[in-house]
């Protein structure tokens, strides 16, 4: 998917939100063998080093990595983003992002203009940020006048963020969806698996299938080969407007799994 700087990104990678440090590499290497284009780690995941080594033979692979909230501040930042590009064994980093806008340490603008002149010094060819808010988003576009490329935010069948996404369209930023499976609570919902029977796919395949025809860039996290496999095996269908509905009529106001932005404090 092409970004608003010109770049583009793969629409499906893979996420490594709590995979063990030592298990990483073996994960990452069997999925880009697998055809995953994308990877997305963090700092606060603990396993930048396991997705450097995991892709040391796979150069083209895209990866992002975000700043995690220890980190905020000018300076901070700049030296958080020369430990995670050693780790990960990568002279330019293809996508960093600002993990929280933890609204209560006041500091995400001046982490923002960090990472404006990592992309301005070449270091990374693409910023984001993730979690943060129509406010959080007017306040570092205007105080900057410079647009995050995409923003990274909790969406699934049960949270679609409509009007977040609204937001991310009218200024040409693109949406990519943590816990896109909703931690697989969602996946034995009975319209879900009525849609999965109907196109011989699990529920798991139709809601990833969701998130890349709604536009969607989407990293389902997957320890287990099979389901790595599983996972991107979702090009042969399509879902159709019934479904499509069916799948919009799932979203509800109280379906948030994670933290609230305005309001987490890590």
């Amino acid at each position: 998917m092409k970004l608003n700087d010109g770049h583009r990104i793969p629409q499906l990678g893979l996420g490594v939100y709590q995979t063990p440090a030592d298990e990483t590499a073996e994960i990452v290497r069997y999925a880009a063998k697998a055809g995953y284009q994308s990877v997305d780690t963090a700092t606060i995941y603990r396993n930048e080093a396991g997705v450097g080594e995991g892709l040391a033979d796979y150069p083209d692979v895209y990866v992002t990595t975000k700043l995690w909230n220890d980190d905020q501040g000018y300076d901070a930042a700049l030296r958080a983003f020369d430990k995670s590009i050693k780790l990960l064994k990568r002279e330019t980093l293809d996508l960093y992002l600002i993990h929280w806008p933890a609204p209560k340490k006041g500091l995400y603008v001046e982490s923002w203009k960090a990472l404006i002149r990592l992309k301005k010094e070449g270091r990374v060819r693409s910023i984001g940020v993730s979690n943060f808010t129509e406010e959080n988003l007017t306040r570092i576009i205007d105080e900057t006048g410079e647009k995050p490329v995409l923003n990274q935010v909790e969406l699934h069948p049960s949270f679609q963020q409509k009007p977040l996404r609204a937001f991310h369209e009218k200024h040409d930023i693109r949406t990519e969806s943590w816990s896109p499976l909703g931690q697989g609570g969602g996946l034995s919902d009975p319209i879900l698996m009525e849609i999965a029977r109907k196109h011989g796919k699990s529920a798991a395949q139709v809601v990833i299938r969701w998130h890349l025809q709604s536009g969607l860039i989407v990293i389902p996290k997957s320890a287990t080969p099979k389901r790595i496999d599983e996972n991107i095996d979702v090009y042969d269908f399509n879902l159709d407007d019934e479904d499509i509905a069916k799948i919009a009529g799932l979203d509800r106001a109280d379906g948030r799994l994670g933290p609230n932005p305005d309001t987490a404090d890590f």
